[in-house]
């Protein structure tokens, strides 16, 4: 069956799954450090409330994500080896669930920590969501036209 011919289930289901390839442990360190950075960064401005873990914390989600895609696909060690082929073929469907994921997460700890309204949460958190699916179809669309020149 090409890829054409199938459902958006089956589509969604791929890219879900093409989403478990990222190296989390690592992810999980790199968001934490940048995390950790931005909060240092905050700490120095002197603006002490629970507030400035908001920004921080979007920071750290915003490259845990990013790490966690990207590793995804320039990995070549793990996964099936169709799977991998769809999540280059389709970069945006494959990036949805990182970008949904940053989405979400982001509103919560905007709303939680930043004390914003579901609204404002929504559309601060959209601005890096849309940053992670451009890098993404930046990126394999400049892998696709190395790899075919």
């Amino acid at each position: 069956m090409a890829h054409d011919e199938m459902s958006r289930r089956e589509n969604r289901q791929l890219a879900a799954a093409s989403a478990t390839m990222g190296p989390w442990r690592t992810a999980a360190g790199v968001g934490a450090v940048v995390g950790a950075t931005a909060l240092g960064i905050e700490a120095i401005s002197g603006d002490w409330s629970l507030s400035m873990l908001a920004e921080p914390a979007g920071w750290g989600l915003f490259f845990f994500f990013l790490t966690a895609w990207a590793g995804g696909q320039l990995r070549r060690d793990t996964g099936d080896r169709r799977l991998r082929r769809w999540a280059r073929e389709h970069p945006w469907r494959s990036a949805l669930p990182a970008a949904g994921g940053l989405l979400v997460l982001n509103m919560l700890a905007q709303v939680l920590l930043g004390g914003s309204g579901l609204i404002g949460a929504f559309f601060v958190s959209l601005i890096p969501a849309a940053v992670l699916m451009a890098i993404a179809g930046v990126t394999n669309g400049v892998k696709e036209a190395r790899r075919k020149g």
